[in-house]
């Protein structure tokens, strides 16, 4: 059980020394982070999820965007809207996350790599790195998913002014079934109460 506390405690201690590390670049995405991990632990404990898969969520959301540690500072720190070629950059920023961490074995047994590498994915299987479509994406990334476009699309950016709450669950709202899974978006869209 000692043993067991102590893998456990070092987990989380490198999750937060890896998080810090991104925070240290950026300091959207260090709110970002906290934030997605928040919210995606809330969808998850409204979905009524097992503590353990409750707390691998919250972590999963706090390393999601590692791989932007990979990204040149130039296009990261950018203050205007991305060119496509800068995009594409982005775009592997979950390929650059997972080979950062593949190595570390408690990550793939308890699923941060599929938080990691699939984030991205979409519900319709127009998402990246991979395609994946509706259930092959793994639960954890598909709640974090939905959580990291909230805070996106809520949040001031350098280049543009952060949606209102109303207009951003419209838009997520609309997007049920095709980007985002239809019963995740209908737990996420519960946390508010104009839903109640």
């Amino acid at each position: 059980m000692k043993q067991y506390q102590r893998v456990k405690t070092g987990s989380i201690e490198l999750i937060l020394a890896l998080s810090k590390a991104l925070d240290s670049r950026d300091n959207y995405t260090a709110h970002h982070s906290e934030c997605v991990a928040n919210i995606a632990y809330k969808i998850a404990k409204k979905m009524k999820l097992s503590k353990s898969l409750c707390a691998l969520i919250h972590q999963g959301g706090l390393l999601h965007d590692i791989g932007k540690i990979g990204i040149p500072e130039h296009i990261l720190l950018k203050d205007e809207e991305l060119t496509e070629d800068e995009y594409n950059i982005i775009k592997k920023h979950p390929v650059i996350g997972y080979d950062i961490i593949k190595h570390i074995a408690i990550f793939n047994e308890n699923g941060i790599f599929d938080i990691v590498l699939y984030h991205h994915e979409r519900y319709d299987g127009k998402g990246y790195p991979e395609g994946l479509k509706g259930d092959q994406i793994p639960l954890t990334a598909r709640i974090v998913a939905i959580a990291d476009s909230y805070d996106a699309m809520i949040s001031n950016r350098l280049y543009r002014k952060g949606m209102s709450l109303e207009d951003c669950l419209k838009e997520i709202e609309n997007n049920k079934g095709s980007q985002f899974d239809p019963e995740i978006t209908d737990v996420f869209l519960s946390l508010f109460d104009f839903r109640e």
